[in-house]
């Protein structure tokens, strides 16, 4: 198979401190299975290896702004956030893009929201468009929350999307692997790191 990068894009979904780490605000849920995983390096030599082929890499953050933006509490999991709101503004510590993540090249962006999806409440989806972009590739975590309902959301607006199997994780085995066979059917499929970075140089 053959993925064309200048149509590409990967979206780095929730690496930052509040899921991956620890001190995280969802650290207990989700560190632990995290860094049991290998994920992180994985996604990180992957994100490396897209940047050298001119892919951009646009990394999403769950953020709440003084205001709460666009935030609706319609969701358990939102409530939550909304309840603990302070940990999630823009500067907050937890926020930040984990540091194990290359470098940013200047065709990377971070982009923020407050919804589960990655691409909603944010001017994402206008920027693929303008930029020509129709294929991304997802990463990132918990594959049963954020990664699932950004790739059934960004299917629906006609995007062609494919889930890095290898750079995406869940709280449990069995809830990552289900979220997996259901992405498979209800996207592009799934790919491994080395296949997708494969398909980008073919």
């Amino acid at each position: 198979m053959r993925i064309e990068p200048p149509r590409t894009a990967v979206l780095g979904l929730h690496w930052v401190i509040n899921v991956i780490k620890p001190e995280g605000f969802f650290g207990d849920m989700l560190s632990g299975p995290v860094a049991a995983s290998g994920v992180v390096d994985r996604a990180a030599r992957f994100h490396r290896a897209v940047q050298e082929t001119g892919v951009p890499i646009v990394y999403t953050r769950f953020t709440v702004p003084e205001d709460e933006g666009a935030l609706i509490r319609n969701t358990g999991l939102i409530a939550a956030v909304a309840e603990a709101q302070d940990a999630f503004r823009p500067e907050a510590p937890g926020t930040e893009i984990i540091p194990e993540m290359p470098p940013r090249t200047g065709a990377d962006r971070v982009v923020d929201n407050q919804k589960v999806s990655g691409i909603a409440g944010n001017d994402l989806a206008q920027w693929l468009d303008r930029n020509g972009i129709d294929t991304l590739l997802l990463t990132g975590g918990a594959t049963n929350l954020t990664v699932e309902q950004t790739a059934r959301h960004a299917t629906d607006l006609g995007y062609f999307v494919y889930v890095v199997e290898d750079c995406v994780t869940a709280a449990d085995e069995p809830t990552h692997r289900a979220a997996l066979a259901n992405l498979q059917i209800g996207t592009m499929g799934t790919l491994t790191a080395d296949q997708a970075v494969e398909a980008l140089h073919s």
